[in-house]
């Protein structure tokens, strides 16, 4: 037991590292596969281009949509968005932001598709070889029937002077794949500092502030399970009894949307939290203030949820 609650201690601290790993692997894996056993590519000059073109980039959208509908804050930032109304200039600034910051994280996963892609080569060998454009420099100084040859290159793996071809776009394949790679981990570089290093609160306050969150989201899970275990069993008593049910204060449509908005900060106040902010709010409502903004290094908050599930 011991050794497992060591485990579970480590995946909370570092559960944005781990699962950010976890998608990365996965991804790759699942590229491997594609590649290996549903890839085929048509060797034709009109369906290369597209084939290829499809395996390479639809999965990687589809991985970067995902993202964003695996993250907690796409969903604080649209439940309810048509019903509210506010300042719509700083709103539209604001969702501005966090929509740059989601789609930078729900980048990952895409970025590692078409990395492992492109060091594979199967996917681009297929689609470069259905490009005009690639056959002209590719075949400048060859034979005149090498472009008419070079669509059925991919399939072509026992000929000696298609398979110099073919390593060429494997080269320059693998040459992209590199490239993009170094591309991700300088932005990765500049997407982590630049943020810390503009950082309103110290390194120490943010290690406290993960751990008040962690704290908050415990107590009010258990609060509202309790309170709405309460709540069912009263009902359904009233309703089996023919009764009248007891008072709850159970918090309103308003209160729940209060504190369901994306975190600002703002220096004037210490609040950590929707939920600390509403509670020691000194009118009906939050209202937006000056100096309220979004720090991408507080994204942590709107990520804390009641549970694991976002949907």
């Amino acid at each position: 037991m011991e050794k497992l609650k060591a485990v579970l201690d480590l995946y909370l601290k570092h559960h944005s590292t781990l699962t950010y790993g976890l998608v990365t692997l996965l991804t790759a894996g699942g590229e491997k596969i594609f590649s290996a056993v549903v890839f085929q590519c048509p060797c034709n000059a009109t369906w290369n281009l597209p084939y290829g073109l499809v395996f390479l980039l639809v999965p990687a959208l589809a991985f970067f949509l995902l993202g964003y509908m695996l993250s907690a804050r796409t969903w604080r930032l649209l439940t309810g968005c048509c019903a509210r109304r506010g300042a719509a200039g700083a709103a539209s600034a604001r969702c501005a932001r966090v929509c740059a910051q989601l789609s930078a994280a729900a980048a990952l996963a895409p970025l590692t598709w078409i990395a492992v892609a492109l060091l594979g080569g199967s996917f681009y060998q297929c689609a470069a070889s259905g490009s005009a454009w690639i056959a002209q420099r590719l075949c400048a100084n060859l034979n005149a029937t090498c472009a008419e040859q070079l669509p059925l290159v991919p399939c072509s793996q026992d000929d000696a002077g298609k398979l110099s071809l073919l390593r060429q776009l494997k080269a320059q394949s693998q040459v992209l794949g590199w490239v993009l790679i170094a591309a991700v981990i300088i932005f990765l570089l500049i997407f982590i500092s630049i943020p810390r290093c503009l950082s309103p609160v110290s390194f120490l306050q943010l290690k406290f502030w993960k751990i008040y969150l962690e704290k908050e989201q415990q107590f009010l899970k258990s609060q509202a399970m309790e309170h709405a275990t309460e709540l069912a069993k009263e009902n359904t008593r009233c309703f089996f009894e023919r009764s009248h049910p007891k008072k709850y204060n159970t918090p309103s449509t308003k209160d729940w949307q209060q504190i369901s908005l994306l975190y600002t900060f703002n220096p004037k106040y210490q609040y950590y939290s929707m939920l600390h902010k509403y509670v020691n709010r000194q009118e009906d409502s939050i209202k937006s203030s000056d100096g309220d903004t979004v720090i991408a290094v507080l994204n942590f908050v709107d990520s804390s949820v009641l549970n694991s599930s976002v949907l």
